[in-house]
């Protein structure tokens, strides 16, 4: 009888230290998944303080940059505005991005917004790729482009034909086909850039 109840007890222990084990884990696997979110949202903050560091003389207003190129359409100004803030070689593919949102009826703040989050705005991207969007990146495939412009069109048309017009408008309904591992910071991060855009 004693043994039965020693033994009763020491199953009971047991369990209770499962238990103990399984929730350590759980809330160690959750730790470490804020400190990764928590990681990026910094950089992100570090990328927007960056933003309101830079000197006003070295950059030119909307208005100017507006009258400079002599163009009515203030969604180029406003790209080539973001895109010299960050030194990008998408600054003269400015007309081309708005162009190719009209045809395919995108917020033309979309494809810069995904090029800043997967690439910097093509700072880190594979060498002669044109690829500044991730886009059929995976593994060991990487989809190259001959040109930023083919690579724009491509996508353009991609994002369109495989999101938008399947109800995955969103950057939080993009991100779940676009990039599934990620668990809010790709939708988060793109986001912020569409509203530093305009």
């Amino acid at each position: 009888m004693k043994l039965h109840n020693l033994f009763k007890k020491g199953f009971y222990l047991s369990i209770v230290y499962i238990l103990i084990i399984l929730v350590s884990f759980g809330i160690g696997f959750k730790l470490s998944a804020m400190n990764r979110q928590l990681t990026y949202y910094r950089r992100v903050m570090d990328d927007l303080e960056l933003i309101s560091l830079i000197s006003t003389e070295q950059e030119k207003t909307k208005t100017e940059i507006l009258t400079e190129f002599k163009t009515e359409d203030i969604r180029v100004a406003n790209l080539k505005f973001f895109f010299r803030k960050y030194d990008s070689v998408l600054y003269d593919k400015s007309e081309y991005i708005v162009k190719m949102a009209d045809q395919y009826k995108l917020d033309y703040r979309l494809i810069p917004a995904i090029a800043m989050q997967e690439s910097g705005l093509c700072k880190n991207i594979y060498e002669g790729s044109h690829n500044c969007w991730g886009w059929g990146i995976y593994g060991n495939k990487v989809t190259r482009f001959n040109s930023y412009e083919e690579a724009i069109e491509t996508i353009s048309r991609g994002l369109k034909k495989n999101y938008i017009d399947k109800g995955l408008t969103t950057p939080e309904d993009i991100m779940r086909k676009y990039t599934p591992p990620s668990t809010g910071s790709w939708a988060f991060g793109v986001n912020f850039f569409l509203k530093i855009i305009e």
